[in-house]
């Protein structure tokens, strides 16, 4: 099975502050991001960022397991490698840019490799759904979490 790769940008009336403090709240994620179901937080840094969690998703074919670490760019990015997990291999990142008028662009993507196993769950036609549903709900997610106030 090959990677899963995407990534969805949205357009959001609001600062691209917000934005990234919403993003960078990584324990209180499945409040507005559709395929996280459950986030236990392992780790911070002398910041209080939460920078080691344990996450489980909804990977529409199965729930999936992971313990992600993240680093932090302020106001500009936020990525995430798996150190364990189920799949295979996982990298994820937000990308923010301001564009003036406290408007934000930002843009989620993930690299998944599934495996072996996983990926037999994960054919034809489903690779596009899962793709679509786990980037998707995270992007429209921020979106309308920012927008909310």
């Amino acid at each position: 099975m090959a990677r899963i790769d995407g990534e969805r940008t949205v357009e959001i009336d609001a600062p691209i502050e917000r934005c990234f403090e919403i993003a960078a709240d990584i324990e209180n994620a499945p409040d507005w991001q559709g395929s996280l179901r459950d986030v236990e937080v392992l780790e911070t840094d002398g910041d209080g960022r939460q920078v080691l969690v344990q996450t489980e998703s909804d990977a529409k074919v199965k729930t999936v397991k992971a313990r992600l670490r993240f680093s932090y760019f302020p106001n500009e990015r936020i990525e995430w490698v798996q150190e364990k997990g189920e799949v295979k291999d996982l990298e994820g990142w937000w990308n923010f840019e301001d564009l003036g008028g406290g408007r934000t662009q930002a843009s989620y993507g993930l690299s998944v490799d599934p495996g072996r196993i996983l990926g037999m769950l994960i054919r034809g036609p489903v690779v596009d759904q899962v793709r679509d549903f786990l980037l998707g709900g995270a992007a429209e997610g921020l979106k309308q979490k920012a927008e909310s106030g």
